[in-house]
């Protein structure tokens, strides 16, 4: 679905819907139960990426970036509370993980091989876990989707560690617990980088250019935009290459089969286009400008959209492979997403009427 298309579906949520449906409907017909939840559930992972990678973003922004009683805040701001603004919608487009358990995740049909997985590991608690992960993000959102009216306001040092650990025990119940091969302690945090990494190059994306800065110490256009998603892809790209270090250089024959099941030609083009994407961020930073931040947002967004497919099918594949079911559960995701959002912001305020007039003016 490309721009101009997602752009109507946006204006006609009727549209939309139905359009969602049927490709929720395709998605079920090319690749049965089994293969469609999980193709929904990396669809999902995409869709879920934006409100809590813009999540801490927005923290830090509003802990250290420009507040509303200075210059204003900035359009990158803007667009990343508009961002996680979405975290109501996707917490809704989540139901069907939690319908779809006992076909998604292996472990529902395996022995436990510990006490505590007889324990931890019931669909039940998981999904219990689910609700409570994707609640916290909602209560989360609900505060940082307008800045703080007070200078002195000490949310951000706690919400960013309630997401810290929110994020880390969700990572590992939905992706971990797929594929119980790895035993990667950095895969939380890993998916979080990516997360964050997405949100911020769709925000990019989304906001409007702010003039250039003129006077004494101008930095150059784009810049302020640049070194951020660079930073961010850099860091993701440290945490894949250590814990594919630790993995192999430890020859720990069980998380090689992981990686192997990720591998094959596409898998190796995927972290072709992973490397080639860091290096070209990378290049930017020595000569840096708006039209070259906006093409490495775009090759953000999609490196880490299919990254979540990457991460996700292979478990139940053995093998990294884009499938049909892939691409209409992606559409179908997307135009759910855009069916949904004006219902939610009707039935779901995120920001009390006290701080929508202060936001307003």
């Amino acid at each position: 679905m490309n721009a101009r298309n997602a752009a109507a579906a946006g204006r006609n949520p009727v549209g939309a819907l139905l359009l969602g449906l049927g490709a929720l409907v395709l998605t079920v017909l090319t690749a049965g139960w089994r293969g469609a939840a999980a193709s929904y559930l990396a669809a999902w992972l995409a869709l879920l990426a934006l409100p809590v990678g813009a999540l801490p973003i927005a923290i830090v922004l509003e802990r250290f970036g420009l507040r509303r009683h200075d210059h204003g805040e900035g359009e990158l701001s803007k667009a990343l509370r508009r961002l996680v603004a979405l975290m109501p919608v996707a917490a809704i487009l989540g139901i069907p993980i939690l319908v779809g358990i006992g076909r998604i995740y292996p472990w529902t049909d395996a022995a436990p091989e510990t006490p505590l997985a007889a324990v931890w590991f019931t669909v039940p608690l998981f999904a219990l876990r689910v609700v409570a992960y994707l609640a916290a993000w909602v209560w989360l959102a609900a505060r940082f989707v307008v800045p703080a009216e007070d200078r002195a306001d000490g949310r951000t040092v706690s919400s960013v560690a309630l997401h810290a650990v929110v994020g880390t025990l969700a990572v590992t119940d939905l992706v971990g617990s797929l594929d119980h091969r790895l035993g990667s302690s950095l895969e939380g945090l890993l998916v979080l980088t990516a997360w964050s990494g997405l949100a911020l190059a769709a925000a990019i994306l989304l906001a409007p250019e702010e003039p250039a800065p003129i006077g004494r110490g101008r930095a150059v256009p784009g810049q302020d935009r640049l070194v951020p998603l660079v930073v961010l892809l850099s860091l993701w790209a440290f945490l894949h290459f250590v814990q594919f270090l630790i993995v192999w250089s430890a020859n720990l024959p069980q998380e090689v089969m992981w990686y192997f099941a990720r591998g094959g030609w596409l898998g190796r083009a995927f972290a072709g286009f992973g490397g080639a994407v860091v290096l070209l961020g990378a290049l930017a930073t020595l000569r840096p400008g708006r039209p070259t931040t906006r093409v490495l947002a775009a090759l953000t967004v999609v490196l880490h959209a299919v990254e979540m497919f990457w991460f996700v099918t292979p478990a139940l594949r053995d093998r990294f492979v884009i499938r049909m079911s892939d691409v209409f559960a992606a559409v179908a995701v997307g135009c759910l997403g855009l069916a949904l959002r004006p219902l939610v912001r009707r039935l779901v305020p995120l920001a009390s009427p006290r701080r929508r007039r202060s936001a307003a003016a």
